[in-house]
């Protein structure tokens, strides 16, 4: 993950969250609660709940704001881009990607896993979350640009 990126997305985090008490249930603009003066305090997103820390605040940004990336479309597409559309087996002809998949699918899912640690090392998707989630970086980018 680059941190210089999650560095901006958590300050975006901090402009679009308030500082909340929940001991006294109240928001505490200046950073300290005014009745109890604590500034043990979560982060609030109207609508949406609060939390301690700022994680949830950017998970729920790049949640709402983007489209997660289906490394899996992704690489089907690029199949197709490198390989004919047929395949002619025979006398019989197939799609090149579906006969792929289905006869030989343990070798699918290596060359996508391969797929997904080239895009991810030439740095064209980020994932914030171990690579449960993947976002392109252009569209992150552009969405810190549009936010700055």
């Amino acid at each position: 993950m680059n941190s210089e990126i999650y560095k901006k997305l958590t300050e975006i985090a901090f402009k679009k969250s308030k500082p909340f008490c929940y001991h006294c249930y109240e928001v505490a603009p200046t950073g300290t609660c005014s009745k109890c003066h604590s500034d043990d305090l979560m982060r609030l997103v109207d609508g949406v709940g609060c939390e301690y820390s700022t994680e949830w605040v950017v998970k729920h940004i790049l949640e709402t704001a983007l489209e997660p990336v289906d490394l899996e479309e992704a690489f089907e597409q690029s199949v197709r881009e490198c390989y004919p559309e047929t395949t002619i087996v025979g006398w019989c002809e197939f799609d090149t990607v579906t006969i792929l998949k289905e006869q030989d699918p343990v070798s699918w899912q290596c060359a996508l896993a391969d797929y997904e640690s080239a895009v991810s090392e030439e740095g064209n998707v980020i994932s914030f979350d171990n690579g449960s989630n993947y976002y392109w970086a252009h569209d992150v980018d552009q969405f810190i640009e549009g936010e700055s």
